[in-house]
């Protein structure tokens, strides 16, 4: 919201509001909690300062220095010719606004379909989205790439149709053959060089079932 990335009311009253509008506490657990993701975010901005623009740790992905430092010429004008990121970029660039998962989708698309340092995608967005905080755009975006968490964001077609009702998919001129397609075993195999495995994992697996993914992505999604 952008009363909140320009200081006009401040986290905990809108904690205090969301709380005061439900009968049952429970009910605004989710969305307290997101607020609180945004505190530890800026609390991390007011420790590092300018080095939030900095790697936390390595790309888990194999790639640690194979990243194009700029942005490319047909993402930011919408010229990719996949309807879905296309229409991504055009909502950033003419509205202002993305849906989280949107925001997820394009970032891993540019980071590891793309190859493109983190830091050029987090700068874009601040440029248009009217909610962008610096804190958290700069952590997600970090999140998405690996370098602020154990494993890259990865998502596939199936993932992108079912949670746009196929809005994208249907008129898209690669579907059956475009970049997203495969389960995620097949996504990490063409992506990634190396395949981390998160703590309290069974090492056995290779990466995470569907399932986890779309629940870490469910959790994630807020935060932005």
């Amino acid at each position: 919201m952008p009363v909140l990335r320009y200081g006009v009311v401040s986290l905990a009253e809108i904690r205090d509001a969301a709380l005061g509008s439900v009968r049952r506490r429970s009910d605004a657990a989710k969305f307290v909690q997101e607020l609180a993701w945004r505190d530890y975010f800026q609390r991390v901005y007011d420790k590092l300062g300018d080095r939030i623009w900095d790697d936390r740790e390595e790309y888990k992905t194999g790639y640690p220095a194979a990243y194009a430092p700029t942005l490319p010429d047909d993402v930011r004008d919408a010229a990719t010719g996949l309807p879905c990121t296309d229409g991504f970029a055009r909502d950033l660039r003419e509205t202002g606004y993305l849906h989280n998962h949107a925001r997820m989708w394009l970032a891993a698309y540019l980071v590891h379909w793309r190859r493109v340092r983190w830091q050029a995608g987090a700068s874009w967005f601040l440029c248009h989205v009217l909610d962008g905080d610096p804190a958290s755009n700069a952590r997600s975006w970090q999140w998405v790439a690996s370098t602020f968490a154990p494993k890259p964001y990865l998502f596939n077609r199936e993932n992108l149709e079912q949670y746009t009702d196929g809005r994208y998919c249907r008129t898209c001129p690669l579907h059956g053959r475009g970049p997203f397609e495969g389960t995620y075993d097949d996504l990490q195999g063409r992506l990634l060089r190396s395949v981390p495995t998160p703590p309290g994992t069974d090492p056995g697996r290779r990466g995470a079932s569907r399932h986890d993914r779309h629940e870490t992505g469910r959790r994630q999604r807020d935060r932005w």
